[in-house]
């Protein structure tokens, strides 16, 4: 996560801007209105799939605590500035309309489907997974730290997938995967305050 405040100014400012044209969009579908430029998965949810995701984030999130209190990586952890949280709540929406709206194969048979989105979950647990490191010039990282995150990640992805395409979700709304991404990283920045990784 970028450090720079501007940064993490214009990526919330960008996750605002999409919101409202989610907003939009859903308030088209639900009035049946012809919306050929609406973004992926603009369509309602239940409560009750919003609910669900939410906890199924909060179990993610304790599989991964528990992961790395089991392999002694809590002390490896990276710190975060205490206003990485707006730039993580953004990344649940930017990072969910690139993954789950536009990376994946759909209007094919379900076979390529399910296949686009284990390619893509391995893209974006590599992405996600540290396996570089930019701090004091380029190097790779092969810690088992990289590694434990990055199977954190292949699996979230394909739980938010899994929320976006699954028979639970009829209209494939993508707003029950923004909702988890979301919870997670909300989760994570929580478990990092109490752990003493947030920099006031």
């Amino acid at each position: 996560m970028n450090d720079s405040i501007f940064v993490n100014f214009i990526y919330c400012g960008i996750a605002l801007y999409l919101v409202n044209v989610y907003r939009i969009d859903i308030r088209k579908f639900i009035c049946n209105e012809s919306n050929p430029k609406a973004l992926p998965g603009a369509s309602p949810a239940s409560p009750l799939l919003l609910i669900a995701s939410i906890l199924g984030a909060f179990v993610l999130l304790g599989m991964a605590v528990i992961g790395e209190y089991a392999l002694g990586l809590v002390e490896a952890q990276s710190e975060l500035v205490w206003y990485s949280v707006f730039a993580l709540l953004a990344a649940g929406i930017i990072e969910e309309l690139v993954f789950r709206g536009y990376l994946v194969v759909r209007g094919k048979d379900s076979v390529v489907l399910v296949m686009s989105c284990l390619f893509f979950s391995l893209v974006f647990a590599l992405v996600h997974g540290g396996f570089w490191d930019t701090e004091n010039g380029f190097s790779w990282n092969f810690s088992t730290q990289a590694y434990f995150n990055s199977s954190i990640w292949f699996v979230n992805s394909l739980c938010f997938y899994a929320l976006r395409f699954g028979p639970w979700n009829p209209t494939q709304s993508i707003i029950p995967s923004i909702v988890a991404h979301m919870a997670f990283n909300l989760g994570v920045y929580v478990v990092k305050l109490s752990q003493g990784f947030i920099v006031f």
